[in-house]
Order: structure tokens, then C-alpha cells, then sequence
């Protein structure tokens, strides 16, 4: 089974998609924004956004205001003489109307503009739907390009939300189904021989998502229908839960209950009835209830940055870089649960979790641990100290606190660092 990081197999659907992309941005910039083709339409490729082909998932959407000033200027005179809070909600749903109105006359700017402010909250929600960072970030793309070739059609009978919902769903599901099937892969750690895994995981697929790019995607407006907490509904726990739904089940959930919108709303989405998404979403509730009791209360979310979180974080890194033992198992659960995806293995209680770690520490390996957070918790970059003394990155790892216990820690690929910002190795001391 190959070893490659799964970014470097970019041959296909996502590899495609970015150099069509770069090479339509490179186009962009040798032909003025809006040129005029021979047949009076403005030409894709000199109107393409920015935004699709963005290589940062952190970087910012300019505001553009100095293209916008003196249309702002007359409505702005206008919202004046009317007053009140009537008059602003007129002044935004004009300026609104006339970024539309250019955007389907292709002004890229325009088109970028109306997009910006939902893009995190659609890349989260590809995540949820796939388990996947860089599932998440391909199908975002594919949406965003999708949307700026069809949004000639765009009619406004749905807002601008929903239909980018609609397009990055259904990307979702048609994507799912490879990302399911993507095989695990043994583990293959050289030097250490870990005890025989409680069972083997189903959702090997799963990658986590910084919490960096968790800015302005978990403040958005909900709907009426939601039954979760953004920060619970984004937790490793809960996004594995979701992965293992069939995936109608999987869209209408987490469409409802976690974004909010109404069953009409998601028939539409779905090119189904409202009666078929209730009957879907009962069904996945209950599943989605079945699987998180099976797995247990393992997690609980204590406030980002509080005494107790930092206290029990700092005691868990002294203890692994010591590659103590016995100090690491003092800070788990009894009923703590390690998982290592891509690899299958899953290991179950603190007996379990004691012989593993320590066949880690037995084959000599020691690390240096850089905090960071991941999924609303709190996480380290796991860095391998060398004969050397440079310290290389060998993996992320992610905890689960519950009280002032460990409930659950999952390793990620060493790949991952790097979405974190994260060296790909430390310098010798």
C-alpha cells in the first residue's frame, strides 16, 4: 500500500480542476476584467474570479469598495432622505441587487463580492458532508467555479445562500461516494509493534479541520430548525457519527438540523419532496443517535483557552515528551478511545491505550509536541526527534476532553501540518 500523501495524487478530478483554474487566472490577467467579445458578451476566461482559484483556504476577500463608491454614493443619498433603518436595508438591497445584476454580466468583481461572505460556511459545510479537509476544499472549488458559470441562470427565487447550498450539496454527494471508498491503509509506523486493536474503524477517510478557518463560518445566521451546536456539530466525534449515515441521510441532516433550513427548502435542493426529506431526516437522527451512543460520551467542550482546558493540555505534553507512561494514562478516562486514520486501528480503555503507548516509547521514539486546535480542540503537531537533533513531523494529534480527562485522541497523517501552518520540521536545540 503506498505511503504518498494523499494531496499528491492530483491527477485526477482535483488536479484537473486547479490547473484549469490557474490557467484561467493567468489568462484573467493579460485581458482587462469585462473585455467585449465579438458577439457583445463578456468572455469567461478575462472574467473569471479570483476567489475560485484563492491557493490560501485563510486568505480574505477584498472588499473592492473604490468599484462600488459611487453607486454606494447615490444610495447612501437616497437612505438619507428616507431614514431609519428602512433606509439602510434599502441602501444594502439595492447595492445587492446591482452587484447580481453585474455579476450575471459576468463582472468577476462583482461575482467575488457576493460570494466572499459565504465561503467559509461552505467549506465547513463540505467538510461535514465528506469528513474530509481536502475532499472539502476540492468540491468548494468545483461550487464556486459551477456557480460562476451558471450564475446567468441564477433567478433570485431562492436566496443567493440557499442555491450555493444547493450546488456544494449535491457536489458533496456525488463526491461521497469515492471518498467511501478509499482504502485504509495498515499501519506501518517502522519500529513499533502495537497490540492488537480493539476492532478496526470504518471512517479512515477522516481528516481534521483548523480551527483558523473556523472564523466567520461559526457565527453565520441559522435557521429555525437547528438542533445542534456549530461547536459540537464540528468535534471529531460528531463528524465521524455523520460519515457512517447513508448519504441522503447525511445531506438532510445536516441541512436541517445543523444549517437550519427548512424541509421545503432542502427538497428543493435535493429535486425531492418534503415528505421525502422528513421521512430521510428521521431516519438519520435516529441513526446519527444509535451511532453516538454506541460510541459514547467521550467528549465534552470546555471553554477554548480556559484554566482547566490549559492545565490538562500542558500536563498531557509533559507527559508525552517525557515519554512517560504511567503520566500519560493518569490523564485518560477509563473508557479512553485512540483512533489513527488512515490507519484502521482502534484501541478501547486505558489498558489498551497504556500498551500501545508504550510500545511507541519502547521503540525509542520521542517527540516534541506544537500546540495548536483542530475541530473546536485542542491538538499538537507531533515532531520526531532524530539522531541529528532535527526534530521531523510525523503527525497530528487531536484530544477530547471530558472533565479534567482525556476521553479520546486521535493521530492525523504528518501531511495535515502544514493546514495548520505547521513546519514540516523544528531545527535542532
Amino acid at each position: 500500500m503506498t505511503n504518498e500523501p494523499r494531496r499528491l495524487r492530483a491527477s485526477g478530478r482535483a488536479g484537473g480542476l486547479r490547473a484549469h483554474l490557474r490557467a484561467l487566472a493567468g489568462r484573467e490577467q493579460d485581458s482587462k476584467a469585462g473585455d467585449q467579445q465579438p458577439d457583445g458578451g463578456v468572455g469567461f476566461a478575462s472574467a473569471t474570479p479570483a476567489v475560485v482559484s484563492i491557493p490560501n483556504p485563510a486568505a480574505k476577500v477584498p472588499l473592492l469598495a473604490e468599484e462600488i463608491e459611487p453607486l454606494a454614493s447615490g444610495y447612501r443619498a437616497r437612505a438619507r432622505l428616507r431614514g431609519g433603518r428602512r433606509g439602510v436595508v434599502e441602501l444594502r438591497d439595492a447595492m445587492r441587487a446591482d452587484l447580481i445584476s453585474r455579476a450575471r454580466d459576468g463582472d468577476a468583481s462583482a461575482f467575488q463580492q457576493l460570494i466572499g461572505p459565504h465561503r467559509r460556511e461552505l467549506q465547513v459545510h463540505c467538510y461535514r458532508m465528506l469528513g474530509s479537509f481536502e475532499d472539502a476544499e476540492d468540491v468548494l472549488q468545483e461550487t464556486l467555479l459551477a456557480a460562476w458559470q451558471g450564475f446567468g441562470r441564477f433567478e433570485g427565487r431562492a436566496s443567493l445562500r440557499t442555491w450555493l447550498y444547493k450546488i456544494a450539496t449535491n457536489r458533496c454527494l456525488n463526491a461521497g461516494r469515492a471518498v467511501r471508498r478509499r482504502p485504509a491503509r495498515a499501519y506501518d509506523v517502522p519500529g513499533v509493534q502495537p497490540p492488537e486493536p480493539t476492532r478496526l474503524g470504518e471512517v479512515t477517510w477522516l481528516e481534521p479541520f483548523p480551527d483558523a478557518l473556523l472564523e466567520g463560518a461559526m457565527d453565520v445566521p441559522l435557521g429555525p430548525e437547528v438542533r445542534y451546536e456549530q461547536t459540537e456539530s464540528i468535534s471529531l466525534t460528531f463528524v465521524t457519527a455523520l460519515q457512517v449515515l447513508p448519504h441522503r441521510q447525511l445531506a438532510v441532516l445536516i441541512l436541517c438540523d445543523i444549517i437550519g433550513f427548512e424541509a421545503r427548502e432542502v427538497a428543493e435542493m435535493l429535486d425531492s419532496t418534503a415528505d421525502s426529506v422528513n421521512s430521510a431526516l428521521k431516519r438519520g437522527r435516529a441513526n446519527l443517535q444509535s451511532r453516538r451512543r454506541e460510541a459514547g460520551d467521550r467528549q465534552t467542550l470546555p471553554v477554548s483557552g480556559s484554566l482547566s482546558e490549559d492545565e490538562l493540555v500542558n500536563k498531557f505534553a509533559r507527559a508525552w515528551e517525557s515519554a512517560d507512561v504511567d503520566a500519560v494514562v493518569d490523564l485518560l478516562t477509563d473508557d479512553v478511545f485512540i483512533s489513527m486514520p488512515p490507519f484502521p486501528n482502534e484501541y478501547e480503555g486505558r489498558d489498551l491505550a497504556a500498551r500501545f503507548c508504550a510500545s511507541i516509547f519502547d521503540a525509542g521514539r520521542r517527540f516534541d509536541l506544537v500546540p495548536t486546535r483542530a475541530n473546536g480542540q485542542p491538538a499538537f503537531g507531533a515532531y520526531l526527534r532524530d539522531a541529528s537533533g532535527v526534530r521531523r513531523g510525523v503527525g497530528l494529534y487531536v484530544l477530547a476532553l471530558r472533565g479534567d480527562r482525556i476521553g479520546a485522541m486521535t493521530r492525523f497523517e504528518h501531511h495535515t501540518l502544514e493546514w495548520f501552518g505547521l513546519p514540516a520540521s523544528l531545527p535542532s536545540r
